[in-house]
């Protein structure tokens, strides 16, 4: 297994994006939202946020290490 990182970055700046939700959610508010800033430092990043807080901090994945979670999760 590779080495997990010493820290993930995290955004509450993130103006003009789009978040969406699985269409598996349901109206509980229990899962997470994502977006892609396409523009500004964070533009190719992925944004994951809690629904429940959306004016918390997003975390924000490279496209290589949200691969690497998901599948992570998967296996």
């Amino acid at each position: 297994m590779s080495e997990r990182p010493r820290n993930i970055p995290v955004s509450t700046d993130l103006p003009g994006v789009r978040w969406l939700r699985s269409s598996y959610s349901t109206g509980a508010n229990n899962c997470v939202e994502t977006a892609r800033p396409s523009s500004g430092p964070r533009a190719g990043l992925l944004a994951v946020r809690d629904s429940k807080n959306t004016a918390g901090p997003a975390l924000l994945f490279s496209p290589v290490s949200w691969t690497a979670f998901t599948a992570g999760v998967r296996d």
